[in-house]
């Protein structure tokens, strides 16, 4: 696990996009938006600057994934 927060959408053919996102908010809020609206494509933007497309009709799910403050060592229990 990073330190940058992921988001998982689920396309209806059973597929999933693994995205790492600076704020999956932002994708949430663009979800629900192209929802209301006349969009039909949900545009993402990930960590490297790479946009991906994907189509409104096609997403069964979005989750959002922060980041796991995941301690170094062993734990004194």
């Amino acid at each position: 696990m990073s330190d940058t927060p992921t988001i998982r959408i689920g396309i209806s053919s059973a597929r999933e996009l693994e995205i790492q996102v600076d704020d999956p908010l932002v994708v949430s809020s663009a979800y629900e938006k192209a929802l209301k609206g006349k969009d039909t494509v949900l545009w993402v933007v990930d960590v490297r600057g790479h946009r991906f497309g994907i189509s409104v009709a096609s997403i069964a799910f979005i989750e959002l994934e922060e980041p796991q403050n995941r301690g170094v060592g062993f734990s004194a229990g």
